[in-house]
């Protein structure tokens, strides 16, 4: 993108070594150039259009040589050098460009897809453009002492975006430029006006600069007739009076240009094989539009970036469209009926006109129509409306270019990732996040859950507010166990089912009003579980609204028999009793506090800020240094919770796997004349069931591994799904599946004799947690 004229072909028609070229292929047909052709250049000159008709600008300002190249779509043509063999396949009058196939005929192999370099610049000032204005900044900038970036199209650098920091970004022949600069320069110059008329979708439409071009690089115009001031150099015959359209043949190509006298309205019609349009100027401003807020609506970029030369220039609009039929759009071929029909429902501003229709949100991003649009919104309002943010990228780059050299980590990451690193954590993947396993002996955080206290990063369990004059009903529908009877306060443990009757999550059911609930749901189940309740709501047509606070809250789980005495310290002087639940100040930091347990000791949930969540969890340690407060990761807590026999969804079910099968009947009330998963159950009761999820105990200080099968009189009878060797217990604990009746007493698990045992093993009274 630039204000300088980009070089023209340097064969002419008769200069007989540019025959010396080469030839390309389009649409699977050989086709010659010349040295220095562009693809719409080369295939100009074979008599042929390089894309669907329209007006072509041939400096990448419009839509209308797009084509497929290489395998990449929605190629500018007129901005890529023809070499031996490349391959091009014109996009459709009508429709997307087909995806390609090795199938294709017209495809001798796949696509090519290579390795892109990205090459990292800093400098104090880029300019992007290499024209007069251009250059005079560089010029500029450099007298003042300051290192300059010169980019240009024309150079090989062609820059697509403009990013936040700042931080631009340019396409070579090498790869990709990411530039850092102090300053941005745009000094992009002007595109010029393309008509809006009837006829207009016609091929043999050329620009000025365009047809000066064509005519350097030896392309015959035929009879060219000159709306606007001629092109210099290039034979034409100039024409006067208000552009009305073109007129064409049968195959879609020009033959007649309309025009009408200003005074009397009278119509001529002048014959001709090329229309030279010379409409007048507008800013190419993509860059500076992408820049001005941010990119991202941040203001991120735009104190940084300046606009220079005729791209700062204000330019007159073109006449306002008005033929119904016009096309104002060329990329969706969007028409002044569409825009009408918009405006009469009410799209009145740019931004709305813009997202009802359609026009500006192809792949110039408005180059082409934006000056007509505002054009026609101007003449209805009287005030000409300002340009709407144009974002990244100004020219379409592939996924490869886009992704080049950055790396995503799909598993997120809670507020404490740094903090847990910088204990010294192992850190593993769990339920979509990366989480601690451990920060160097887990023995040691295990022992300090029971004996003394430890605090745990829960920032990663699913956390959703509901709330509205339904949400009662609609809670007894979603949950097997009673809602009604819980008090604001407290709260209760819930499965929640799919309707046949499997468990999908469970999590906690919070009360705070009598019409507003906190949620609370399995790292791993968040999302699945809000879908889940947002389509239910829907589908039932109650009045419920739903706040997903998963990633705007944190928690920290402070557990162990000293836990209490920390929060007291940390200024909650009187910690919520189990299953109830207060919003207090903790260490100055507002918290939603939970009493719950999923260690087997007295805990407590503090859900908070999460930009304020290092803050608490290093006041909680600090606090609690003579208390011996450590934190503790996953690798202590599976066992914690074995020793519980508390299940883990996801880890300990199966996709199939019911209240029955956990032996967890007790969380799900029949009585309830309706709730999800009802029927199924009272369906299935009658049933004989061969499948339980039972506890075992084995002697030696080796665990078996999870998965592990699980032998009975010579078979496979299940497999382990966790599995601890228990230091407060002296022996080896674990959960497994047995299938198939009888359940026998005992098993044979990794060779030796494991027998079953009630759950929990530890503190079955439960006295422990609810100290």
């Amino acid at each position: 993108m630039t204000d300088k004229a980009l070089p023209p072909g340097s064969g002419t028609a008769e200069d007989p070594a540019a025959l010396a070229g080469g030839r390309i292929v389009v649409d699977g047909r050989p086709l010659p150039f010349r040295p220095g052709d562009p693809i719409a250049v080369a295939i100009l000159r074979a008599g042929e259009q390089p894309a669907r008709g329209g007006t072509l600008c041939l400096a990448g300002d419009c839509p209308n040589c797009l084509a497929t190249v290489d395998g990449v779509s929605f190629v500018r043509t007129c901005q890529v050098p023809c070499r031996p063999g490349l391959r091009v396949e014109r996009h459709p009058a009508d429709g997307l460009p087909p995806l390609p196939s090795v199938q294709d005929s017209t495809l001798a192999e796949p696509p090519r897809h290579r390795e892109i370099h990205v090459e990292r610049r800093e400098v104090e000032v880029a300019v992007i453009g290499g024209g007069r204005s251009g250059s005079a900044a560089a010029a500029q900038a450099r007298a003042r002492g300051r290192a300059v970036l010169v980019m240009d199209a024309a150079d090989g650098s062609e820059v697509v975006a403009i990013y936040p920091g700042p931080t631009i970004v340019a396409r070579t022949s090498a790869g990709m430029l990411h530039v850092h600069p102090e300053e941005i320069v745009v000094a992009t110059g002007v595109a010029e006006i393309q008509p809006v008329c009837p006829g207009s979708h016609l091929a043999g439409l050329v620009t000025t600069r365009a047809a000066e071009r064509l005519h350097a690089a030896g392309v015959d115009l035929g009879h060219a007739i000159a709306v606007g001031p001629p092109p210099d150099g290039v034979p034409c015959d100039p024409v006067s009076g208000r552009l009305v359209g073109f007129e064409g043949d049968e195959a879609g190509h020009v033959r007649a240009v309309v025009m009408a006298d200003p005074a009397t309205g009278d119509r001529r019609t002048i014959p001709c094989d090329t229309a030279v349009l010379g409409l007048g100027y507008a800013p190419r401003d993509v860059l500076a539009r992408m820049a001005a807020s941010g990119a991202d609506g941040t203001g991120g970029a735009a104190e940084a970036v300046r606009v220079v030369g005729p791209a700062a220039d204000d330019h007159p609009l073109p006449p306002a469209p008005a033929d119904p039929s016009a096309v104002v759009c060329p990329c969706h071929q969007v028409t002044v009926v569409d825009l009408e029909g918009a405006w009469d429902r009410g799209f009145r501003e740019l931004e709305l006109l813009k997202r009802a229709t359609l026009a500006g949100i192809g792949t110039c991003q408005g180059g082409a129509c934006l000056p007509h649009v505002r054009a026609w919104i101007s003449e209805r309002t009287g005030t000409v409306p300002e340009p709407f943010t144009a974002r990244p990228a100004s020219r379409q780059i592939t996924i490869a270019e886009a992704a080049a050299n950055v790396h995503i980590d799909a598993f997120r990451r809670t507020p404490l990732h740094d903090e847990h690193l910088a204990a010294g954590a192992a850190m593993d993947r769990f339920g979509g996040w990366w989480r601690p396993w451990h920060y160097g002996n887990h023995l040691a955080e295990y022992w300090a859950v029971r004996e003394g206290v430890s605090i745990g990063d829960v920032s990663t369990l699913g956390k959703v507010v509901v709330s509205g004059p339904d949400v009662v009903e609609f809670l007894e529908r979603l949950y097997p166990c009673r809602i009604a009877d819980i008090q604001p306060g407290r709260s209760r443990y819930a499965l929640l089912l799919n309707e046949r009757g499997h468990v999908m999550d469970d999590g906690m059911i919070l009360r705070e009003a009598d019409t507003r609930f906190v949620l609370s749901f399995t790292s791993g189940g968040a999302a699945n579980a809000e879908m889940w309740i947002r389509d239910w709501i829907d589908a039932w047509g109650l009045a419920v609204h739903v706040l997903d606070r998963t990633m705007s809250l944190a928690a920290i789980n402070v557990t162990g028999p000293l836990a209490g005495r920390l929060l007291v310290r940390a200024g909650l002087a009187d910690p919520p009793r189990f299953l109830r639940h207060a919003h207090a100040e903790v260490a100055g930091i507002p918290c939603h506090v939970m009493r719950l347990s999923f260690t087997g000791e007295a805990a407590w949930e503090l859900h908070h800020p999460a930009d304020r969540s290092v803050e608490l969890w290093r006041a909680l340690l600090e606090l609690g240094r003579d208390l011996g407060v450590r934190p503790h990761g996953l690798q202590a807590l599976f066992a914690l919770r074995l020793e519980k026999g508390h299940v883990i969804v996801g880890m300990d079910t199966e996709l199939d796997t019911t209240p029955r099968r956990l032996g967890m009947d007790w969380a799900v009330r029949m009585d309830k004349p309706a709730f999800i998963g009802r029927a199924a159950l009272e369906r299935t009761a009658r049933l004989p069931d061969h499948r339980r999820l039972v506890g075992f105990t084995m002697d030696g200080p080796d665990a078996p591994v999870e998965g592990s099968p699980i032998w009975s009189a010579g078979d496979i009878i299940g497999h382990v799904t966790g599995s601890w060797h228990s230091p407060v217990l002296g022996r080896t604990v674990l959960l497994g599946w047995q299938k198939r009746t009888p359940f026998p007493e005992s098993v044979e698990i990794d060779g030796r004799l494991a027998v079953v045992a009630a759950t929990p093993f530890y503190d079955p009274e439960g006295r422990r947690a609810r100290a």
